[in-house]
């Protein structure tokens, strides 16, 4: 049974509004969350990161059903009271907390083994989602799904078709990696306190190999696509210099439009052009 209020009376703590501090008291979403980070074929087995393990919550299911958890925690009102709850699990190299910020970690460094399913999970603070996910992009070798609780509106955006509203550079950029699914929505109700928007809670899978690396080139083209909406390419990929050929002959190659809408292109095209002006991947 969830017992972050019990435990915030306890240390006479309040959240955090600093830190987007938004604690799941509901117990079927962390349940819910548990299951999706280790699905019951691998309990037992899983090595997880945990970003933002507040007081705990999610934290025990973890403990419960992988093989290791490393809980990262940035609040320092927190980190002694994860310690001491969690004495057992600590002492039994079930458990370590770590005092961190989720935003400097590096996931390869702190996953036990390479043999495990490698996990990232967390409830991320919705004023630094963008930059997790980003993480997250940057790391995908390194695990084999990440569990992100995020606004129910940045789920819609990363499972968004191209040629829709919601559909945009921050669907590109992470679906270039991973496989993006909606595991459940998440009520305001389910948190502490109530925060002012639905969440979701999505899963990401890697794409091995992912459609394109982020280059520096493959980021110009998706950011000047989605920075000019309206405009066609012609206009939105003007200042972009390639290596090895024009804009529009690497359009022809891909077969791209120029009179087309950035909105309009997948994944995939925005790769084949990119490779096209010189990314030799």
């Amino acid at each position: 049974m969830n017992n972050t209020r019990a435990l915030l009376r306890q240390y006479g703590l309040s959240p955090k509004k600093s830190f987007g501090q938004n604690f799941l008291v509901q117990d079927r979403v962390v349940e819910a969350i548990a299951k999706a980070c280790v699905p019951d074929d691998e309990l037992g087995k899983a090595d997880v990161i945990e970003l933002g393990a507040g007081l705990g919550a999610l934290t025990q299911l973890l403990i419960d059903r992988a093989a290791h958890v490393t809980a990262v925690e940035r609040d320092r009102d927190l980190v002694p009271i994860l310690e001491t709850h969690f004495a057992a699990d600590i002492a039994a190299n079930r458990l370590r907390v770590l005092e961190a910020d989720a935003q400097a970690i590096r996931v390869d460094e702190l996953l036990k083994t390479s043999d495990a399913p490698r996990v990232l999970c967390g409830n991320l603070p919705y004023q630094i989602t963008g930059s997790l996910l980003q993480r997250a992009v940057e790391q995908a070798e390194s695990i084999d799904r990440a569990i992100f609780m995020v606004q129910n509106e940045v789920a819609d955006r990363l499972v968004a078709n191209p040629s829709t509203k919601a559909y945009g550079a921050l669907t590109v950029f992470v679906t270039a990696a991973f496989q993006v699914d909606r595991v459940m929505t998440v009520s305001r109700g389910a948190f502490l306190p109530m925060p002012d928007v639905t969440s979701a809670v999505i899963r990401l899978v890697p794409k091995r190999p992912r459609v394109t690396e982020e280059t520096d080139l493959f980021r110009q083209l998706v950011k000047g696509a989605f920075g000019m909406r309206r405009k066609t390419l012609r206009n939105a990929w003007k200042s972009i210099q390639p290596n090895r050929c024009t804009v529009a002959e690497a359009c022809e190659q891909a077969g791209v439009s120029l009179d087309a809408r950035g909105e309009t292109l997948s994944v995939e095209a925005f790769a084949k052009v990119a490779r096209a002006l010189g990314d030799n991947r």
